[in-house]
């Protein structure tokens, strides 16, 4: 469809709308007098960065999963390596996050 058809088309289909340039995004359709969003913050929809205490149990269980990998039937120590470095990786990261919360009141 060509640009010019599809104009045509938002103007048919709703009159009280109309086509805006939004700086960094792609050519928006809103109500005609209306502001388009410019940015949004993800705290303005209630997401702050933490997973919370299920994510963190979540992560100890891929630990766990991750570990039971050593049991099987291959033969060489190259891939008990790899999956030993991935769990102490993991584990870690979850300590160093129980640290960081435990002492968090203090850096403030």
């Amino acid at each position: 469809m060509s640009e010019q058809t599809h104009r045509d088309r938002i103007a048919i289909d709703d009159p009280a709308t109309e086509r805006v340039n939004q700086p960094g995004r792609e050519e928006g359709v809103v109500r005609a007098g209306a502001h388009p969003v410019e940015h949004e913050e993800p705290a303005d929809w209630g997401w702050h960065g933490q997973t919370g205490r299920k994510g963190r149990i979540g992560a100890w269980i891929a630990v766990l999963v991750t570990l039971s990998y050593l049991v099987g039937n291959h033969e060489g120590r190259v891939e008990d390596l790899w999956v030993l470095g991935t769990a102490l990786l993991l584990i870690v990261i979850l300590v160093w996050d129980i640290f960081r919360r435990k002492n968090a009141w203090r850096s403030r």
